[in-house]
């Protein structure tokens, strides 16, 4: 292999970790998002856990936040707003990057 082609490659690999980590970073988000509304809701244990995975899996129906905005906003009714979620969704994000940072 010639320095270029191993240079290709190093690159090819760099961005398929860094899409994999923000992909886990974004679905910890969300899961973080969940366990935040569902304090909201006053659910614990494991009905926080399944409300939180609920969020999770709202993600997968279109590109970006708002499906998870949209869902989590709906379920809070006037607890929260959807601004409110988007603003803990920002918060949250550094938080997950962090924790999965500590896993590895």
């Amino acid at each position: 292999m010639t320095s270029y082609d191993d240079r290709e490659n190093a690159f090819e690999t760099k961005f398929a970790h860094d899409a994999d980590m923000q992909f886990r970073a974004e679905a910890r988000r969300n899961k973080l998002t969940g366990l935040w509304a569902a304090g909201l809701l006053g659910k614990t244990g494991d009905d926080a856990a399944e409300y939180a995975m609920s969020v999770v899996s709202a993600d997968f129906e279109e590109a970006g936040i708002e499906d998870v905005v949209r869902k989590v906003a709906a379920d809070l009714g006037s607890l929260s707003s959807a601004d409110a979620v988007r603003a803990k969704m920002a918060e949250l994000l550094p938080v997950a990057k962090s924790q999965l940072m500590t896993e590895l």
